[in-house]
């Protein structure tokens, strides 16, 4: 076999060659067909080879597929930006351009920074996030992540963000239960900030459903409201990860809005341009703009790419056909739809500990006990076996972190694109009880660790 010299997530992995994709299968070179039940790493909200799509990048690329925007604003950039602000009801007002999630995270904390600078209170500048994390793997961005996996070989030259616990229902880091715990998870938050002061303290950054690190945490009713509340009441920015939740993956634009509750800044992804293009955003509210307005007049990031026409011109297209299909209405009737086959999965395979999530954002949290809640040998062996055996099966599922501490848990993530049918989510649950029963043969509890990758 020749010599490859494209740098893979495990380097001595062997990886299929795409060939091509349509609707929610992709195809490889060797014809093998695998149903996407995770779109990609949660990405491909909208399936593969969209004509829609593919015709407005065309129609982009033909007029103009770069500028700089120190240099040019575009039509497609600034229709995207109107349209983000609409769907925020108004509340979202102005957007900034990136390439990723990572740099829309990033983006997002340099705004709130400076948001204090130009008030005049330069010694706001602590971040808090929280365990159970993930919001990027650039320094700046896995510095907010409370991702323990993903910190280690970095952790010398990282900012200990991450500060207070996950709403980890199933796994309680305090040892009480909801509703009788009265938020505690949340309520502890006010010791952390006193403890921290708040005039040190610019904002706080949480995934409203915590993805690659927890797989698809979920929080109890009122617990936004009252991180919220904290915020507002001493005077700290409110910043949420809509990177994997946003652009309707739980059948909202953006996952606070299923708790009422509206961010002072966001940052999205992934869904943005839903693959077909690299495009993120920080999306940001007047309140935090204003005095950047009033002072120095420039948000102080920015990347070649960003504004890219191209891109900006794809994710309208994204969004547009998304609102026109009305496909986000359907994502909470197919979420509970795909939700129940998988409940009657969990009665037939005790290795399934809990099933949770929100719309088409669905984790499998998987166990050696139900009743215990015993992990199975740490280090992700087990996630990695289930991930590989659904491969074999033709079914595409996305690795996730679990466990108290973030590494001692095994879980995956189950997000097909939005426009799955119901016919398709059967599909995707026979293939899924397919990879259960092989696993159930080859004896679960046996086989190798393996190096977790992103």
């Amino acid at each position: 076999m020749p010599r490859s010299h494209l740098i893979k997530p495990l380097l001595d992995g062997e990886y299929a060659e795409v060939d091509y994709g349509k609707g929610i299968y992709i195809y490889d070179v060797e014809g093998k067909e695998y149903l996407d039940a995770c779109s990609g790493a949660v990405t491909a909200n909208i399936g593969h080879g969209r004509s829609e799509v593919i015709q407005a990048m065309q129609n982009q690329a033909e007029k103009i597929a770069f500028v700089y925007r120190s240099q040019f604003t575009s039509k497609a950039a600034e229709e995207l930006a109107s349209w983000l602000s609409e769907k925020s009801d108004g509340h979202l007002n102005s957007a900034f351009f990136v390439n990723s999630g990572s740099e829309a995270t990033e983006t997002a904390i340099k705004i709130a920074l400076q948001y204090w600078l130009e008030k005049g209170m330069p010694k706001k500048t602590k971040v808090i996030s929280r365990w159970m994390s993930y919001h990027g793997i650039t320094m700046g961005a896995l510095s907010m992540s409370g991702h323990p996996a993903r910190r280690e070989k970095f952790s010398s030259i990282l900012e200990d963000w991450p500060v207070f616990e996950p709403p980890y229902c199933y796994r309680c880091p305090y040892g009480k239960e909801y509703p009788s715990c009265q938020l505690h998870c949340a309520s502890y938050l006010e010791t952390i900030i006193k403890r921290l002061g708040e005039e040190n303290i610019a904002c706080i950054i949480v995934e409203p459903v915590i993805g690659a690190a927890g797989g698809a945490i979920t929080p109890p009713e009122g617990y936004y409201k009252k991180i919220k509340a904290l915020c507002d009441k001493y005077d700290i920015l409110f910043v949420a990860d809509e990177v994997m939740t946003g652009c309707g993956r739980t059948g909202k634009m953006l996952a606070l809005d299923h708790w009422g509750v509206k961010p002072d800044i966001a940052a999205l992804g992934k869904g943005l341009g839903a693959g077909y293009a690299p495009i993120a955003a920080a999306v940001v509210s007047d309140k935090v703009m204003k005095p950047i307005w009033d002072g120095t007049k420039s948000i102080m990031s920015g990347h070649t790419f960003s504004a890219n026409p191209l891109s900006c011109a794809t994710a309208l297209a994204v969004l547009k056909l998304i609102d026109e299909e009305k496909w986000m209405d359907m994502v909470e009737e197919k979420g509970q739809y795909l939700d129940a086959s998988l409940q009657k999965l969990s009665k037939q395979f005790n290795f399934i500990g809990e099933i949770r999530g929100k719309g088409l954002l669905i984790g499998l949290e998987f166990v050696k006990d139900c009743v215990t809640k015993e992990s199975f040998s740490p280090g992700g062996a087990f996630t990695h076996k289930v991930v590989s055996a659904a491969n074999e099966n033709g079914l595409l599922l996305y690795p996730a972190a679990s466990g108290i501490d973030g590494r001692s848990g095994d879980a995956v993530i189950i997000a097909p694109p939005i426009n799955i049918t119901k016919r398709e989510i059967d599909e995707l649950v026979r293939r899924l009880r397919k990879t259960f029963e092989s696993l159930e043969k080859n004896h679960v509890e046996s086989g190798d660790e393996h190096e977790e990758t992103i």
